[in-house]
């Protein structure tokens, strides 16, 4: 999107960037419609497994990170497109060059991806359930312990997945931080 002129080329940018705002129960309504026994897709058996509850947080990341790393890509395309080209860089073999040079802006655009999934729990209760050792993940969980009372429990749950995703924004700063 970033790089080439095609048809359709602004309504997918349209679609990508209105996708930001995905509300998580309604993309977990769409996808236990189509994993359910008689939706299309019902004979892959894919509802309550891990496998739906990752194409789940896949269709919530996937337009954050694509609209965010299309606006840098778009940006530095325009800037720096026309002295590749120059040198004989193609689209595609300009494209590692532009990444390598907005990689901590793409980082940014993962770790919100990221943060989008960690966080998830409408979609994934919805297509996954919330059955133990088997498809509960930490939100469920916190959400189910608080509802059982359990705060404290709930509340150490909470802290484990906000060291988690500070231990994950640590490592990915730290890689970009350590290449000029």
């Amino acid at each position: 999107m970033a790089l080439a002129q095609f048809r359709g080329r602004a309504v997918l940018i349209i679609a990508t960037n209105a996708l930001l705002g995905l509300p998580p129960v309604a993309v977990g309504l769409v996808l236990y419609l189509l994993l359910s026994h008689n939706g299309p897709f019902g004979f892959l058996r894919l509802l309550y497994t891990p496998a739906a509850m990752v194409l789940a947080q896949a269709a919530l990341a996937t337009p954050i990170i694509a609209a965010l790393t299309h606006r840098v890509l778009e940006h530095s395309w325009a800037e720096f497109g026309p002295p590749l080209r120059v040198f004989g860089a193609t689209r595609i073999r300009a494209l590692p060059v532009l990444l390598g040079m907005n990689r901590r802006a793409i980082a940014t655009a993962l770790l919100a991806g990221f943060g989008r999934t960690i966080s998830e729990i409408g979609a994934v209760l919805l297509v996954g359930g919330n059955i133990a050792g088997h498809t509960r993940t930490m939100t469920t969980s916190i959400a189910l312990q608080t509802s059982m009372g359990n705060l404290e429990f709930a509340l150490a749950l909470g802290c484990v997945l906000i060291g988690i995703s500070l231990a994950v924004s640590t490592c990915l700063i730290l890689l970009g931080a350590s290449r000029p």
